[in-house]
């Protein structure tokens, strides 16, 4: 059993793989297409952190030293924020729910913080203090297990955000009933994200790509010509990582995808996923089987994923519509549906040999 646990599964991403990175047609691009200084090859590298693996290609021209510094606050920011791991910031704050405030530092105050937000903007769909209820799920983990209902309703007595109280002078957190848990994995990784892509844009880099396990962020041009967007693929739900249902061009952005197969519990011929609703302590249940948040930001776009997801397809697109911020959302349904965002209804592409085909948005209920 894995005795520590990073950001517990609230919103474990499945994969948007770029379409054709690494290929051998990515690696014949023609000399002359290619920006100055940008290489047809990256300096990449992989490491496992933060439970999952952390992959970083960078296509600027002697530009490979940065990949350390990329790596260092990859692994700096999960030492801070890992459960059940000495020294881990979050976990003292867990530990001193119902005794007294605990000071942190300004990375994990600011997390913290966005955490804040999201629990208030999105309409009960996402609670910072879920951690009660994912803690006794523990979907994902081997000590996985369906709760008794009672259990359940003493876990929900705990998922409240408003009894945490932040001080922005002191940087203070405190869990005001015993027992009470922050889980930031619904947006920690996002936040990770893009502090890496910081340190890549303070050391010069302009083309590169930054995955955390899901979380992608595309920055820059595509190395495959001048101007050209990268072509960033949609995981299928339903299929292996890597497998995906369409694409979409973009450029200095991030997508962020939740879904329920990649990892669930199966109890009596039942799953349950991992994303929980903080009002039932049981998963989300709707017509949901995936949605892509494509933003600015690696942060709003795992908020976002989380907080439109128990909204249903429907008040989801709405929800992400009423932004009106350049997020844009794809949503694909239990039943085969692709729902996507109005601005970019012409630039997704449903793949050939896909299984899928584009609702109807007049139709849903």
């Amino acid at each position: 059993m894995r005795k520590k646990l990073l950001l517990s599964l609230l919103a474990v991403c499945t994969l948007v793989a770029l379409v054709g990175c690494g290929s051998s047609s990515e690696k014949t691009v023609n000399s002359d297409k290619l920006a100055k200084g940008i290489l047809s090859e990256p300096y990449a590298q992989e490491k496992f952190l933060l439970g999952t693996y952390v992959r970083i290609r960078v296509y600027d021209e002697g530009k490979e030293s940065v990949l350390t510094p990329a790596f260092d606050r990859v692994k700096e920011l999960g030492d801070k924020i890992t459960i059940n791991q000495s020294g881990s910031e979050i976990d003292e704050v867990n530990a001193q729910a119902g005794i007294k405030p605990v000071k942190v530092s300004d990375d994990v105050y600011s997390l913290i913080k966005k955490a804040y937000e999201y629990s208030e903007d999105s309409r009960g769909g996402f609670d910072m203090a879920i951690g009660s209820v994912t803690q006794l799920w523990r979907i994902g983990f081997d000590d996985a297990r369906k709760p008794s209902q009672e259990e359940i309703d003493q876990a929900l007595k705990l998922v409240d955000y408003h009894k945490i109280e932040l001080n922005d002078e002191e940087k203070t957190v405190y869990l005001k009933e015993k027992g009470m848990i922050i889980d930031l994995g619904a947006i920690a990784k996002g936040y990770i994200t893009d502090e890496v892509i910081k340190v890549l844009k303070d050391n010069g880099v302009t083309t590169a790509i930054v995955d955390l396990g899901g979380n992608v962020y595309v920055l820059g041009h595509s190395p495959r010509g001048k101007n050209q967007d990268w072509n960033v693929g949609i995981q299928d739900p339903n299929l292996a990582r890597g497998s995906v249902l369409g694409t979409i061009k973009e450029k200095n952005k991030t997508l962020v995808t939740s879904g329920i197969y990649e990892r669930y519990l199966e109890v009596d011929g039942v799953k349950y996923h991992h994303l929980f609703d903080p009002k039932t302590g049981y998963p989300f249940d709707n017509d949901i089987a995936s949605v892509t948040i494509i933003t600015n930001k690696s942060i709003d776009g795992d908020g976002l994923s989380t907080a439109v997801f128990s909204m249903g397809v429907k008040k989801g697109l709405s929800y992400v519509e009423e932004l009106d911020n350049g997020t844009n959302a794809i949503f694909v349904t239990k039943e085969g549906k692709v729902y996507v965002t109005d601005p970019i209804k012409d630039e997704f592409k449903l793949a050939e040999d896909s299984d899928y085909s584009m609702g109807d948005r007049s139709k849903l209920e």
